[in-house]
C-alpha cells in the first residue's frame, strides 16, 4: 500500500508539473510575442488553428469577398524578421488585393529560435508529422476549411531560414503543394544541427542529385506527382552561399527525372534565367541567378512605374530591377505573365553545377579564379 500511494503521489507530481510548464510556456511566448513587431491592422492573428507542436504564430491575410476555391499562398519570413516586415518588404498582400487569393504567414517565436529564424535544421522541427513542419501543415489545412481554398490551389515561398523551411515543407508535404519558391536558401534534409547548418550557408554541401533526391523521397510516403520549384539566389550573397541554389535545382531535377540540361536559358536584364521543362512543355524547375545581389528578397518597389512593382525597399528586400513576388506568382498563374525575356541557347553540359557555371561566366557574373 505505501508504494502504491507513493506511485500515485508521483503521478500526481508529474501531472502538476505538466501543467506548470504549459502554463509557464504560454506565459513565455506571450511575452516574447508582446516584444515582435505588432502585426499590421490588414493582418489576422489566429490562434486556434490546430495542436501547434512546433509552437509557431499564424497570421492571415484574406481579402474581401475571396471566392471559394481561390488560391492559396503561405509566405515564410527570414531571420531577424517578422510575417509583417516579410509581407511589407515582398508586397504578397499587394498582389492578394490586386488578383485574389489568400495569404498565410507563419511566424516564428523568439522562445524557439533567439534570432527568430525557422528550424530548418532541426530534425524534430523538419520531420512529417512533427514541429514546426506539422504546425504549418495544420495552418494550411485551417485555411482550407475556413476560407473554402482550392487544395490544388496552395503554394509556398521563404526567404533564407524561410527558404529552407519551404524546401522542407515541399519534402515533408508534398502532396500539399502545386508549386514552391525557394529564395537564398538550402536544400533539405543536409543538415541536422546548428554547426551543419552554419558550414552549409557558408559552403555548401555538394552531393550527387540521386543523393540529394533520395532525401526528398525518405520525407514522406507521397510518390509524385511532385510540386514544381523555383530558386531565386543573389551572385554576391555571402551568407547562403549561391552553391547551394545549385543543390537546390540538382535535388529537384532529380525528383522531376530530368535531365541536367535546361530546356531554356533566358537573360532579363543582367539576370540569367534557367528552366527545365516536360515532354510536355510544362516547365517544372527554374533557377534565377540575380546579378549582384547578396542576401535577400529581390524586388521592384511600389514606387515605380512597372507593372511587376510590389512591396518596398527595406532589410533584406533589395532592389533588383526584377520582382521575384511578381514573377513567382506568376508563375503558379495568379497574375498575368512576366514581361518577355531574350532567349539564348542553352549551355551544353553534363551536370547541373558546369550548366550553372557556364551561364554565369557566359554573362560575366562569374570571373575564373
Amino acid at each position: 500500500m505505501p508504494l502504491m500511494r507513493s506511485l500515485s503521489g508521483l503521478r500526481g507530481t508529474i501531472s502538476e508539473l505538466r501543467r506548470y510548464q504549459r502554463q509557464w510556456g504560454s506565459l513565455i511566448s506571450a511575452v516574447t510575442d508582446s516584444q515582435l513587431e505588432p502585426a499590421p491592422e490588414h493582418l489576422t492573428w489566429i490562434s486556434d488553428f490546430g495542436s501547434d507542436p512546433g509552437n509557431l504564430r499564424m497570421l492571415a491575410y484574406v481579402p474581401p469577398d475571396l471566392p471559394r476555391g481561390a488560391a492559396l499562398v503561405v509566405a515564410l519570413h527570414g531571420c531577424t524578421q517578422t510575417a509583417g516586415t516579410f509581407d511589407r518588404g515582398t508586397g504578397w498582400s499587394e498582389l492578394a488585393d490586386r488578383t485574389g487569393f489568400a495569404l498565410l504567414l507563419p511566424e516564428q517565436r523568439r522562445t524557439n529560435n533567439p534570432n527568430v529564424c525557422f528550424n530548418w535544421f532541426q530534425p524534430g522541427d523538419i520531420a512529417r508529422g512533427e514541429g514546426e513542419v506539422l504546425s504549418i501543415r495544420e495552418m494550411i489545412g485551417w485555411m482550407i476549411e475556413e476560407h473554402g481554398i482550392n487544395p490544388a490551389r496552395v503554394y509556398i515561398t521563404g526567404l533564407s531560414a524561410g527558404g529552407a523551411m519551404t524546401a522542407a515543407m515541399l519534402a515533408t508535404y508534398p502532396e500539399l503543394f502545386s508549386g514552391g519558391a525557394v529564395i537564398a536558401g538550402l536544400p533539405y534534409g543536409r543538415a541536422g544541427s546548428v554547426r551543419e547548418a552554419l558550414d552549409n550557408m557558408r559552403n555548401g554541401d555538394p552531393a550527387p542529385p540521386e543523393i540529394l533526391g533520395a532525401l526528398v523521397r525518405a520525407a514522406s510516403p507521397h510518390r509524385g506527382p511532385w510540386p514544381t520549384v523555383q530558386i531565386w539566389h543573389g551572385t554576391a550573397d555571402h551568407t547562403v552561399s549561391v552553391v547551394n541554389a545549385q543543390e537546390l535545382v540538382k535535388q529537384w531535377t532529380d525528383m522531376h527525372g530530368l535531365a541536367p540540361v535546361p530546356t531554356s536559358e533566358d537573360h532579363i536584364g543582367p539576370h540569367i534565367h534557367l528552366e527545365w521543362t516536360d515532354r510536355k512543355g510544362r516547365t517544372l524547375v527554374e533557377y534565377y541567378a540575380i546579378a549582384g545581389m547578396g542576401h535577400g528578397v529581390p524586388i521592384v518597389p511600389a514606387t515605380d512605374e512597372d507593372p511587376e512593382s510590389c512591396g518596398e525597399v527595406g532589410p533584406y528586400m533589395l532592389t533588383a530591377g526584377i520582382s521575384s513576388t511578381y514573377r513567382i506568382a506568376a508563375s503558379w498563374g495568379l497574375v498575368p505573365a512576366a514581361s518577355p525575356v531574350q532567349a539564348i541557347v542553352a549551355a551544353k553540359a553534363t551536370d547541373v553545377g558546369t550548366v550553372i557555371t557556364t551561364a554565369l561566366r557566359k554573362a560575366g557574373l562569374l570571373r575564373d579564379e
